[in-house]
């Protein structure tokens, strides 16, 4: 077990050198790179001491544990700066590091006095005493804290699905799929160790070497797949039109919008007018942003228009516009010998699966089930 620490430590480290190479680093790249120095030294540090620690140190290894509330923070901010800061750090995010820096003051400063220092224990076998209140608290706080930020993590996710929803025709490789598999699977694998925990700490079941390895394992094989995908991953939202990103849900978007219902109306007839005689949803890449330019509709307002007199939002008035095209081309002459997949990538889609879900969607049938409706 103990080599399987220290891999991952290696491997932490290694791709936390290759994102400080990277050219150029956005936001996110540097989270990533805090985050996974911090998580090769506590791979790391187990791996060589954890026996030792937890034997012979008990306020060292409190304050090792204290290092867990660092974990759920990391990730939140880390997908933060993907889905609502892309372009900068915001100081308030510090907030979320207090607890640990709170956790660690109290140890330094229990440290001074032996009546309490003493009572600190994270192993009931290890301790005569009852633990001090505030250090009991400070392990529950240890507990929820993972838990807690996996599912504010998920809240974030929502976010990015709208704001994909409102600007962007197609979700290729802007639903940070791999992610959210990443969140859903060691944030219940985290809070199954967390329960593990906790009735080790109250029912003096298991082991408290359980609990650690359990969860230093799982951090290790975290590490490499945070690690690989992380490297790769780009900045999702990157406009040049940035001040045109629609951010906002529905309920708040149009609250102070000054656009008259007449001036609604004659964007609409501008947009279709447009959308049929120039048939931008061809490009597979079309935004909210690009299409408001192109057919001189100020951003917000267009967003507006779709939402409100379509009820749609951008993503699926554009794919409507494209399962018209392509249910149009299935039944001309002109594309007779193209394959259906064909058909789809000249009408704007840009991957199989994509197209296949949304004719679905849309149509209530595949596009080979309707190919064969038109033939019956």
């Amino acid at each position: 077990m103990k080599f399987i620490f220290l891999i991952a430590a290696f491997n932490a480290l290694f791709f936390s050198v290759l994102l400080f190479q990277k050219k150029p680093k956005a936001v996110h790249d540097k989270i990533l790179i805090f985050w996974l120095v911090y998580l090769g030294l506590y791979t790391g540090v187990y791996g060589l001491f954890s026996n030792e620690l937890f034997t012979h140190f008990p306020l060292l290894s409190a304050g090792f544990i204290s290092l867990i509330l660092l974990h759920g923070p990391f990730l939140y901010v880390y997908i933060s700066s993907l889905v609502i800061n892309p372009n900068k750090f915001k100081s308030k995010n510090l907030i979320h590091f207090v607890p640990f820096l709170l956790f660690n003051l109290y140890l330094s400063v229990a440290s001074f006095f032996p009546g309490i220092s003493e009572r600190i224990s994270l192993s009931h076998a290890a301790s005569e005493h009852e633990s001090p209140v505030l250090f009991q608290l400070f392990l529950i706080l240890i507990v929820l804290s993972g838990p807690a930020y996996f599912v504010l993590s998920t809240r974030l996710f929502k976010k990015l699905d709208i704001q994909i929803f409102n600007n962007f025709s197609s979700a290729e490789n802007l639903n940070l799929d791999w992610l959210r598999k990443l969140v859903y699977i060691f944030g219940s694998v985290w809070t199954l160790l967390m329960v593990v925990a906790v009735i080790h700490h109250v029912f003096q079941l298991f082991s408290w070497v359980f609990c650690t390895d359990g969860i230093s394992l799982s951090l290790s094989i975290f590490i490499i797949l945070i690690g690989y995908y992380g490297l790769k991953q780009k900045e999702l939202f990157s406009f040049p039109e940035k001040e045109s990103f629609v951010l906002e849900q529905k309920s708040e978007k149009y609250a102070g919008s000054g656009l008259k219902e007449s001036e609604a109306l004659l964007y609409l007839e501008k947009l279709n007018n447009f959308m049929a005689a120039e048939k931008p949803y061809l490009n597979p890449k079309l935004t909210l942003p690009q299409l408001a330019k192109e057919v001189d509709i100020p951003s917000h307002y267009l967003s507006q228009v779709i939402n409100e007199n379509l009820e749609l939002n951008f993503f699926d008035f554009i794919n409507r516009q494209r399962v018209e095209d392509v249910k149009s081309k299935i039944s001309g002459s002109q594309y007779q010998n193209y394959s259906i997949l064909g058909i789809a990538f000249e009408s704007g889609f840009n991957s199989k699966s994509a197209f296949n879900r949304v004719f679905k969607n849309i149509t209530g049938l595949t596009p080979s089930e309707y190919k064969k409706s038109l033939s019956v």
